[in-house]
């Protein structure tokens, strides 16, 4: 099998690159090698590697820059989704578009199904949406939330860095979600694109946080793994105490019913995941 990975060297794309199948060929590419947002560009690489599937792990994720920047956030998020997704189907590969919870608008009291109503909040949310709808029907589009990996920049390498050089960390308490360890998510794209599932899912670890929640837990975590050598007061507060240009939802908690069917059971807890990541990043020193 040959599979082309966009957005190769962020977290995602790294975890990707790293859990393919055996035998797997592949053609690994950032921004910095393709344009996805040329059309020409991406039908000519497509056309000429021929790939079987085609794993779009590139995104703008600026949640709060794209605000005043949504015609960027647009191109990638959107644009590049519906280039990338015609190339695939114009050249006979299967599509793989990673979304986001943000795509909802976070007032439901229950996980959100993947045919829940949506209504996002952010220019983020509106990009991501709006890619969602280019990807087509013949894709697989898997929403996620919260990612993290032992590398690259996310809320578990923040938190254990100013945790070491801070008395203490304030932490948002009123938004609930799930954590998500990129290496596992990557595993379920692969399982889920080789047995050819097609439409629109959910993925993320198991169980449910909110952003305080995740915070204590990562102090416990590294102060037994010996990361951190002192303990410092996380301290909860709510979003009105920490303004920010784009709206985040208060409850994006998803529905996994039909990706656990469709991998074969559930994921881990979260914080088991993040006790792996954390034993990752311990072992190498």
């Amino acid at each position: 099998m040959k599979a082309l990975i966009t957005g190769a060297h962020g977290q995602l794309g790294r975890g990707l690159a790293a859990s393919a199948p055996a035998g797997t060929t592949l053609i690994l590419h950032d921004r910095d090698t393709l344009d996805i947002t040329d059309r020409a560009a991406v039908d000519a690489l497509v056309a000429a590697e021929r790939p079987d599937v085609i794993l779009n792990a590139a995104a703008y994720t600026a949640v709060d820059k794209a605000e005043s920047d949504e015609d960027a956030a647009h191109a990638v998020n959107a644009t590049a989704t519906g280039i990338l997704a015609d190339a695939a189907r114009a050249h006979g590969a299967r599509f793989v578009h990673v979304s986001t919870d943000f795509v909802f608008d976070g007032r439901a009291g229950v996980p959100y199904a993947p045919d829940a109503p949506t209504a996002p909040l952010s220019a983020y949310g509106r990009t991501k949406l709006a890619g969602e709808r280019l990807a087509g029907a013949d894709a697989l589009i898997v929403r996620t939330a919260w990612v993290y990996a032992p590398t690259g920049g996310n809320f578990v390498r923040t938190m254990l860095r100013v945790m070491a050089e801070r008395p203490e960390v304030r932490v948002v308490a009123d938004q609930i979600g799930t954590p998500t360890y990129a290496p596992g998510l990557a595993a379920a794209l692969w399982t889920l694109a080789g047995k050819g599932v097609t439409g629109t899912h959910h993925y993320t670890d198991a169980g449910a946080a909110s952003w305080y929640d995740f915070a204590v837990a990562i102090q416990e975590e590294a102060l037994a793994a010996g990361l951190l050598d002192r303990a410092v007061p996380v301290v909860p507060i709510a979003t009105a105490d920490y303004p920010t240009p784009a709206v985040r939802p208060h409850y994006s908690v998803l529905d996994k019913t039909s990706t656990f069917a469709a991998l074969g059971g559930p994921t881990p807890h979260w914080r088991a995941n993040l006790r792996t990541m954390i034993a990752a990043i311990a072992g190498e020193g």
